[in-house]
This record gives C-alpha cells, structure tokens and sequence, in this order.
C-alpha cells in the first residue's frame, strides 16, 4: 500500500522545518499512536483524514483548552461519519472552546500511524491517517459544549503568545508550543 503524504510542491522554499521548529517536526509517540507533522496547505485525501486540529486566534491573542488533566491542548478531534473537514472544526471548537469559526486556513498535518489492533472507531482509517491542522480566527461566544461522554474542559484561556508557549512547555507539549509558533509566524506574526 502506498501511504500519502502532503505533495511536495505544497512546501515551499524556505517553509519551515526542523531547524527553527524541532519539536514540532520530530516524531512524536502519542502511546497508541506516531505521528510526523508535514507543513504544507495542501491536505492529504480527504478519506485519509480521521482528525482536525485548529489553532486558534483572538485577535492578537491565542486560544487554548486545559483538559481536567491539566495538560494544555488544542481544539480538535475525530471526525464524524459523513462529516467535512469545516463542519469537523466548527463543532470541534464549539464543544472545546465555547467558539465560533471565523476564517481558516490548513498549515498542515501530522501523518499518524496507530499501533491498535483496530482503529478507535470504526469509520476512520487504520492503520495510517492524518490529523489535519488548520490556522484560525475564532470568537468566544459561550462555555464550551461538551457532549456526554466527551473530554472535559477545565479551562479556555485567551493569551499572548509568549505566555501559550510556556503553558505548553510547562506541561510537555513542545510540539505545541511549536505548532502555535509556526501558527503565528504564517499569520504575520514575525518570526517565532
């Protein structure tokens, strides 16, 4: 089986990579899963495509959730049997984080390879899938709407970006201090 990868001719000269992003583009062990980000604005087939991440911005700020666990995270999750890709992080970022898409644009996806005998549910690919990463512009508009069953929210906080990279690291998720680094420099942030 041939295993897709964002097309090359979707990376740019001089994109961002492992020098200036190195725990962003390391592969990461999520226990039951590896996953290799691949930076590009192109996604891979959308039938390989079992989750969304967006990372959102208020503003000048950025937004993040704190599971009950206290790790720091950033909205997603599976996507729904006939569900699109927009429709996925909309309610997504509803259920999380109490708020509205505004505009977005893909920066990316980490190429996941589970290491389940059988995919956690039973409509999204497995062994190999992708967790599609968008950049977007969102507004709080409530309290997160978790439904039954799902990951409880502890927190939604609004913060610069400086502060959401060390919450990030203060908890192990370099990879999403990264992200959220790589995040604001697409959107003209400077270099971070």
């Amino acid at each position: 089986m041939t295993v897709p990868h964002i097309e090359a001719d979707a990376q740019p000269p001089g994109a961002p990579g492992p020098s200036e992003y190195p725990d962003l583009f390391r592969t990461l062990d999520w226990k039951v899963v590896i996953a290799d980000f691949e930076f590009g604005d192109r996604l891979p087939p959308d039938d390989m495509i079992a989750n969304v991440n967006i990372v959102p911005r208020v503003g000048d700020d950025w937004l993040m959730i704190r599971f009950e666990s206290g790790v720091w995270w950033v909205p997603g999750g599976t996507r729904e049997p006939g569900e699109s890709l927009d429709e996925t992080m909309r309610r997504e970022l509803l259920e999380e984080a109490g708020a509205e898409l505004l505009d977005m644009r893909y920066i990316g996806a980490w190429r996941c390879r589970s290491t389940q005998p059988a995919p956690h549910r039973p409509h999204v690919p497995h062994p190999i899938f992708f967790r599609a990463v968008a950049l977007g512009e969102v507004r709080v508009v409530g309290e997160p709407a978790v439904p039954p069953g799902g990951e409880l929210i502890s927190e939604v906080a609004v913060v610069p970006l400086e502060e959401a990279v060390e919450r990030f690291r203060g908890t192990g998720r370099a990879d999403l201090a990264d992200l959220y680094r790589l995040a604001a420099r697409i959107s003209g942030d400077g270099a971070h």
